[in-house]
């Protein structure tokens, strides 16, 4: 009898995991994704090589394409959502979008209200000099004095950075990196700090006889998706995605992205 009691009570416990389990994996954002048959992303264009637009206002990019994949393995269309960075979190809490892949660098403060998938990139934050500082400034640290002002994107780590490292200087923050890096260009502010990638893009341009790359980076920024908290088949699925892109050399999708966006600079041309 004993036996019996103790089987029927191993039973129904079972039965109710599995009752959470399906119902959990009927909430989840994956599942959503699937039945809509739409991946929504949600990213702001303006961070080169990332997101951006070209002349004839499509948006390309390394995350676009990481998007394009990623919709492709779910075998669900793409819809992008432009939305400011400042904003991007509340639009996601909200359910603006169902992902966040726009170059979102991992913080303890953000991950108090998203969770993230594992890094898909590794950047840090350098500094773009006035080349009339050239011959003044020769390690970024030089710059934390009251004499220099610094230009930085609002809400953004390249702002948390110049707040950090520059206690100093005059910190002014702007919407967007084209906003931030003209100040330097314009003689309104000695430098600009922000991710590295952006920057060793743009001086393969507009930036290449004004600025002067102070490339040793100072932080350590790993970049990775957001999504909203309690949602562990998404994450799980996101993190095997990654993994399969980094790993499988058949495939080899994240070296070649890595060579079309930051090592061949070709793509230059359609933005500029």
């Amino acid at each position: 009898m004993i036996k019996k009691l103790l089987l029927a009570i191993v039973l129904i416990i079972n039965t109710n995991i599995f009752a959470d389990d399906i119902n959990l994996w009927k909430n989840s954002t994956l599942n959503k994704i699937l039945e809509r048959g739409e991946l929504r992303v949600g990213l702001e264009p303006g961070y080169l090589p990332f997101e951006m637009k070209d002349k004839k206002g499509r948006l390309i990019g390394y995350d676009v394409d990481i998007a394009k994949a990623m919709a492709k393995a779910m075998g669900v269309k793409l819809v992008i959502e432009e939305t400011v960075f400042d904003g991007i979190i509340a639009s996601l809490l909200t359910n603006k979008f169902d992902i966040i892949i726009s170059g979102m660098t991992i913080t303890q403060q953000r991950n108090l209200k998203v969770n993230f998938s594992d890094s898909y990139i590794v950047v840090g934050q350098t500094v773009l000099l006035s080349k009339k500082l050239e011959n003044t400034i020769t390690d970024a640290k030089q710059l934390d004095s009251s004499e220099y002002t610094i230009s930085a994107i609002l809400g953004q780590t390249s702002e948390i950075a110049a707040k950090k490292f520059f206690k100093n200087a005059k910190v002014i923050t702007f919407e967007t990196e084209g906003e931030a890096v003209s100040e330097v260009l314009n003689g309104n502010a000695s430098a600009f700090i922000n991710d590295q990638p952006f920057n060793t893009v743009f001086m393969d341009g507009k930036g290449k006889d004004a600025l002067v790359h102070l490339d040793k980076p100072l932080t350590y920024e790993p970049l990775a998706f957001a999504i909203r908290k309690g949602d562990p088949d998404f994450l799980n699925w996101l993190n095997n995605f990654l993994r399969q892109i980094r790993e499988d050399k058949v495939i080899n999708l994240q070296d070649r992205l890595y060579e079309k966006w930051f090592v061949d600079t070709k793509w230059l041309k359609k933005v500029q």
